[in-house]
């Protein structure tokens, strides 16, 4: 977007039918990985905070029955990412803490974009956790740049 666009709504052209199939793949993709993100999250902050992650916990944080976060846990363990202990609770594998702090950063980063913008905290942090599953890495590293400009006040 050049200095002359910025602000100003784009035309309304239809993009080619490729391009356009593309973005809603994306979407969907992220749609699929938003949930398996902010479980794998969760667990990792009941890690770190209270060194337990239990079924029950789970699901009274999202404000989900214990029955769908069961489902969830099993897919999680199936890709890797969750080991259960039988009576010891949820552990994140390797790959699943590589997840967690992937997304972590993902959700600092546009947070602290949205607050460098004016967004009040509360809100940044409530609407950087849809945003930081959609966000592209080209986007990412646009905010990153954008926060990290003198004359910013939020800082990364």
């Amino acid at each position: 977007m050049t200095r002359s666009t910025v602000g100003k709504p784009a035309s309304p052209v239809m993009m080619d039918a490729k391009s356009h199939a593309a973005g809603f793949r994306k979407a969907r993709d992220a749609r699929r990985s938003e949930l398996i993100e902010d479980y794998v999250e969760l667990i990792a902050d009941f890690l770190e905070t209270g060194g337990e992650a239990r079924q029950v916990d789970i699901a009274e944080r999202l404000g989900v029955a214990q029955p769908t976060v069961a489902k969830m846990l099993t897919r999680l363990s199936d890709e890797g990412l969750i080991v259960r202990r039988r009576y010891r609770g949820i552990f994140l594998t390797d790959e699943g803490r590589a997840l967690a702090k992937r997304t972590r950063e993902r959700h600092h980063i546009v947070e602290t974009f949205l607050a460098a913008l004016g967004v009040s905290p509360e809100t940044a942090r409530t609407d950087a956790e849809g945003i930081e599953h959609h966000v592209s890495e080209e986007t990412l590293a646009a905010f990153k740049r954008f926060i990290v400009r003198p004359g910013n006040s939020s800082r990364e």
